[in-house]
């Protein structure tokens, strides 16, 4: 289901560069689909409430299909660019709620004994999609960019053929009280998915810059995202075979793993330590993603946890939004200082949470 999504920047780059000359121009493609992601994930994912869960993602999944061939379709008549950031944008529209609708549908797949393990696999595919697809896409635009986005469309329509049936299960409570997806506790734990978002487009994105700034040839850049995506398929591993929730006290070990490597990144003092960081904010990023969508699962509302689970895919894509923004306005290493910065704030965050926590309970 993220195949179009880690495939998207680099088929959307090759079909500017046909349309337009710029292959530039495909980040605006990039942009709007993220962007109408972030707008889309909350009002998306209620429209959905009275459905049976699984006949409603599939829904979405169709409509995205739909949206990314329509693009594959205009590129191959060369129609305006206009019309093709227009369909990334509704492809857009509904992933955020596709997302929390598919980590729904798991709760009624997987028993509550069985969902760390299920999740670390999840994490674990995530990554190794995220590596292989631009590779697929590249190569796939050999033959045309508009087939590579025609076969990233095709791909990511396999979730709605795959999901099984739940019948009629829909979203758990939906005619009880309504609760808040944006209590302290639920922001507690966006924010720092959204910071980790920040840390890891920080090496993906500047990665290019970082193998500059160390007087290395532009495809280098491989040396620092590589051993990030392999740390994170190895914590993804390590989370399936332990197959436990963790405590508050090793995820703020984890989250302090994740800031001392962003630390090292912006410190820029040498190959190897930036790549000791790369490595050290990839070994945690499966265990603490696993971790905030079990914790959501059990702060949300019943009846708003698709809500929730979107809001968490999209708090993601907004520290991607924030670690690109930056890199925009300002150098490479102002800007890793600055995804350190936001790092700290939420490891300082959870340590005061549970500070707190712990002073209430001995009362």
């Amino acid at each position: 289901m993220g195949v179009p999504q880690a495939g998207g920047p680099v088929a959307f780059s090759l079909v500017a560069f046909s349309l337009n000359g710029q292959a530039t121009d495909g980040a605006a493609m990039i942009l709007a689909m993220t962007l109408a992601q972030v707008c889309g994930a909350i009002p998306i994912a209620r429209l959905g409430k009275t459905l049976p869960l699984a006949s409603y993602l599939k829904l979405l999944v169709v409509i995205r299909t739909v949206a990314l061939a329509s693009i594959a379709l205009l590129v191959a008549y060369e129609a305006s660019f206009r019309w093709l950031i227009v369909l990334a944008a509704v492809a857009g529209l509904v992933n955020g709620a596709a997302s929390g609708y598919l980590r729904a549908v798991l709760n009624h797949l997987a028993s509550a004994s069985r969902l760390p393990r299920a999740l670390g696999i999840a994490a674990t595919l995530n990554e190794v999609t995220f590596v292989l697809a631009p590779v697929a896409a590249s190569g796939l635009a050999i033959v045309s960019p508009a087939f590579a986005v025609l076969a990233l469309a095709v791909i990511g329509a396999v979730p709605a053929l795959l999901i099984p049936d739940t019948g009629s299960a829909h979203i758990d409570g939906v005619h009880g009280p309504q609760g808040s997806v944006l209590s302290p506790s639920i922001l507690l734990w966006l924010t720092c998915a959204a910071a980790g978002g920040a840390a890891v487009a920080g090496i993906e994105i500047g990665a290019v810059a970082l193998a500059l700034n160390f007087g290395y040839q532009p495809t280098l850049a491989i040396v620092f995202t590589v051993p990030l995506c392999l740390a994170s398929v190895a914590g993804g591993i390590w989370v399936s075979v332990r197959n436990r929730m963790a405590t508050r006290k090793a995820v703020l070990v984890q989250l302090i793993i994740m800031t001392l490597g962003s630390a090292l990144a912006a410190l820029e003092i040498s190959v190897t330590t930036t790549v000791i960081g790369a490595v050290l904010i990839g070994s945690v990023l499966a265990p603490l993603a696993t971790y905030y969508s079990l914790i959501l699962d059990a702060l949300a509302p019943p009846q708003r946890r698709p809500e929730v689970f979107a809001l968490l895919r999209t708090a993601n894509a907004t520290g991607v939004i924030f670690a690109s923004a930056t890199l925009t306005v300002v150098s490479l290493s102002v800007a890793l200082i600055v995804v350190t910065g936001l790092m700290i704030v939420a490891t300082l965050a959870v340590a005061i949470a549970s500070a707190r926590a712990r002073s209430q309970m001995q009362r």
